[in-house]
């Protein structure tokens, strides 16, 4: 039987999974290996949707995958089908989800992620974890984008789409050798840095935007600053004799030869929070990572 005149071609769920699965994982190739399908089949799919749609979702680069502004629109349905079926599958499969399930988890810390994420594995040891450390507007924006299942962001702001439920306090702290000269102190002042080398964040990070705002409202000025894209990559230049660090305290379990000491400017703590699109923390994965999370 043919297609009645006039009627209109529809996606179907083949094709807006395969295209949900290439932005999430980042690649055509990516998506066929998480699908166990081949990448001529995801490629067809994406294809095909991309004729129906009558516009160009993906933008292939170098570094991945990159929506277009029409692809944004329908990434966000496709991912909200992706996670009703992902629902769904879960109560006709019961147990069996959390036998071979997968979470991708997002991050602007090391801590306290790792160790929720250590509790969990105790669990439910077969599901698979993708852990990626971001900066704090790269992290936010993926939970914006819903490029994750769960993000644990400290200061996250609050959105409609989300559940935010805070798990942890902590305030900032200044990482030296247990031998510098500010390490017996109870606590030093951001002026006190004028003659230091202050180790920060990359940019884009919680950090640089909370120093920039205290430096700017107290008439502060730290001239030397070293940036470093991961906080264990801090602690071993602190070590290395390259200058102090700027990061929440007990941040990791690298302690030794390490001092954590308070900072006058900066003695509010900062609430950690967990973050998940509110389709899904229905999905059992995500509600059993809740609360691990939680307890």
């Amino acid at each position: 039987m043919g297609v009645a005149k006039g009627a209109t071609m529809r996606p179907n769920h083949h094709q807006f999974e395969a295209f949900a699965y290439v932005v999430r994982e980042g690649s055509f190739s990516a998506a066929a290996a998480r699908l166990g399908v081949t990448q001529s089949t995801i490629t067809q799919h994406v294809a095909n949707l991309e004729r129906i749609v009558g516009a160009v979702l993906l933008l292939r680069g170098r570094d991945g995958v990159e929506l277009t502004a029409t692809g944004q629109e329908f990434y966000d349905l496709a991912d909200r089908m992706v996670a009703l079926d992902a629902e769904v599958s879960e109560r006709l499969d019961g147990f069996n989800a959390m036998q071979d399930g997968r979470l991708k988890i997002i991050g602007n810390a090391p801590q306290p992620a790792l160790k929720i994420i250590a509790r969990f594995r105790q669990r439910f040891p077969h599901i698979h974890i993708d852990f990626g450390l971001h900066d704090w507007t790269t992290a936010t924006s993926m939970m914006r984008g819903r490029l994750a299942d769960v993000g644990l962001i400290t200061d996250a702001p609050q959105h409609e789409a989300w559940e935010r439920i805070a798990i942890e306090q902590s305030a900032y702290v200044l990482y030296c050798p247990d031998t510098h000269r500010f390490a017996g102190q109870d606590a030093v002042s951001l002026s006190d840095l004028r003659e230091e080398t202050l180790i920060v964040p990359e940019k884009g990070s919680l950090t640089q935007r909370l120093l920039a705002q205290v430096c700017r409202e107290r008439g502060i000025t730290v001239s030397r600053t070293v940036t470093m894209t991961t906080f264990p990559l801090m602690c071993e230049a602190v070590l290395q004799g390259i200058g102090v660090a700027l990061f929440l305290r007990d941040s990791s379990l690298i302690r030794d030869n390490l001092a954590q000491v308070s900072v006058h400017e900066m003695p509010e703590t900062q609430a950690t929070y967990l973050i998940a699109t509110k389709d899904r923390i229905r999905l059992r994965l995500v509600a059993e990572f809740i609360n691990t999370a939680v307890v």
